[in-house]
């Protein structure tokens, strides 16, 4: 999964515009997703194979947001 954290340099409207063009998620889904890891320090924002989340996550971290791919779940 890609992880996003909490970022207080980035406006929050393109860490927003970023997730729906990176995970193809809604606004809504977007915002909620900006908020949570605002609110909590990070947030679950893609679920797919490593391949994938790598690509995601480059994405997003194009506009300087810190991301991290790892396991939805530690066995």
């Amino acid at each position: 999964m890609v992880v996003i954290l909490n970022d207080d340099h980035t406006p929050i409207e393109d860490v927003i515009e970023i997730l729906m063009k990176a995970t193809g998620c809604g606004l809504n889904e977007a915002y909620m997703e900006t908020w949570e890891a605002h609110t909590y320090g990070k947030a679950p924002v893609h679920f797919s194979g490593r391949d994938e989340c790598e690509v995601v996550a480059s994405m997003i971290g194009s506009i300087g947001v810190q991301t991290q791919v790892r396991r939805e779940w530690d066995d």
